[in-house]
């Protein structure tokens, strides 16, 4: 256990014991009690990554409430779609953000609720309903019960995690990888450094100020960072996790050319399966396009049409086994696919080689089948971001007369550099068959991501459907 008086959470150079952090989380706690909530209750936090964030995530976890982190960014039609969903019965909201929670209290008025009141005795380690980003639809409340403690330890060790952790929290903690990395930080008394909004060079200068030891980014910070004017040096970071979307190879050519060797890890994983796969330092050059292998205990099956496992370097629909698997979606018919003993599968479209690591090909919803032929859209949008002029790509199939679908192409080139359609497809066709290629292209400044980093494709589809409409 961490001593008393060393520093829990630093925001804005302000520091937070680990005894003031156990205060905080008795006081809110309490608060939470008085006002009727217990163990089971559906409670949601929404707010900017603050450390009154994390002592609501403290404190829901130890009255063994389900914490409904709630985005801050949505929509008041999103938010009232949310509340409703998860049936919370109560709402914590930064005032900044009070308008999406109508009723909400703030999180001064929890504690004053609780004011005098004991601390309510631990109830058990609660349970987390995270919402799906929504990249394909609406989104669904993932309920994550309590994680496996022998899974967790596996993963401490896998990616180096022990005493002494400084954590930059780089993402929104209402999104699940995020939010994980803070609670294994904080598991293994580790330090949380945190701001407010992600900025690349404020994120570099609190590394290089806190000796920040480990983060957990998405490959679209990864390419602000790298933006950066100057060198970037992280001579204390041990562990620059990296997950949320496909890292592109060059990208990782990039990181390592740039920031060294040693420090780069790649996860798989999902909101509904936790972390499945580690790809460690060593074998990010060694094995181009895995995201790795499995740890402590979880299992990978890929299972083709037949319901059958396919041979090493065949792809079809990947199967997870995980202690760590979620419960199942709130309130909602549509669960994930599931086959007999407990294993599940997201929708990706993967294959294992020799060694037993993983290669994720794309979701099975996102493949593309023109004239017949499989196409996987991270497979040429890897091949589209090797190019020194292209800074970000996206991939997705389109209705065409002739073929079914074809290929179709966004792309965004770096500032200043001059790409055009013919200049890629020839570069393309260096390195991908005839048929992977685009048929046509389109060119804009950004991409639309969620906060976390995935790709909106139904965005890019809808917008392409507007100014195409399907073939008759």
């Amino acid at each position: 256990m961490p001593q008393p008086g060393a520093p829990a959470i630093i925001e804005n150079g302000v520091v937070t014991t680990w005894d003031e952090l156990e205060t905080a989380v008795e006081r809110i706690a309490a608060g939470l009690a008085t006002l009727g909530l217990g163990a089971g209750d559906r409670a949601v936090w929404c707010g900017p990554n603050s450390t009154e964030v994390v002592v609501l995530m403290h404190a829901f976890r130890r009255l063994g409430l389900v914490s409904v982190p709630m985005p801050y960014r949505l929509t008041a039609g999103e938010a009232a779609h949310l509340l409703a969903d998860s049936g919370a019965a109560l709402a914590v909201v930064d005032p900044a953000y009070a308008a999406l929670a109508p009723g909400g209290l703030t999180f001064d008025e929890v504690t004053e609720a609780g004011a005098g009141s004991p601390p309510p005795a631990a109830a058990g380690e609660g349970a987390t309903m995270l919402y799906t980003s929504g990249t394909t639809g609406r989104p669904k409340g993932a309920v994550r019960r309590p994680s496996d403690p022998a899974l967790t330890a596996a993963l401490l060790a896998e990616l180096g995690f022990a005493a002494g952790e400084v954590h930059l929290v780089t993402g929104p903690l209402y999104h699940a990888g995020p939010h994980a990395f803070a609670l294994l930080t904080h598991r293994i008394g580790g330090t949380l450094v945190l701001s407010r909004r992600f900025d690349a060079g404020q994120w570099a200068g609190l590394a290089a100020r806190y000796g920040v030891t480990s983060a957990f980014v998405a490959p679209v910070h990864l390419k602000r960072i790298l933006a950066l004017p100057g060198d970037v040096e992280l001579p204390s970071m041990r562990a620059l996790v990296v997950n949320a979307a496909p890292v592109p190879y060059a990208l990782k050519q990039e990181v390592i050319a740039r920031l060294g060797e040693g420090s780069l890890y790649e996860i798989y994983g999902s909101t509904e399966l936790g972390i499945a796969t580690v790809l460690r330092p060593e074998d990010q050059l060694r094995k181009p396009g895995s995201c790795g292998r499995p740890y402590g205990g979880v299992e990978l099956r890929v299972v083709g049409e037949d319901g059958g496992d396919v041979p090493a370097g065949a792809a079809g629909e990947l199967f997870i086994r995980s202690a760590n698997a979620m419960a199942g979606y709130h309130g909602s018919t549509q669960q994930l696919a599931e086959l007999p003993g407990g294993w599940k599968s997201v929708g990706d479209e993967a294959w294992l080689d020799g060694e037993g690591y993983l290669h994720i090909c794309d979701r099975r919803t996102d493949v593309v089948i023109t004239g017949g032929m499989n196409v996987y859209p991270a497979e040429v949008e890897a091949a589209l971001q090797a190019h020194a002029g292209v800074a970000d790509a996206a991939v997705f199939g389109v209705a065409d007369d002739e073929w079914g679908e074809r290929v179709h192409a966004v792309v965004v080139p770096r500032p200043g550099a001059a790409v055009d359609s013919g200049a890629l497809d020839a570069f393309l066709a260096e390195r991908l068959a005839g048929f992977k290629r685009p048929r046509s292209w389109s060119f804009r400044d950004e991409l639309p991501r969620t906060e976390s980093g995935k790709l909106l494709k139904r965005v890019l589809r809808a917008e392409h459907e507007a100014l195409e409409p399907a073939p008759t």
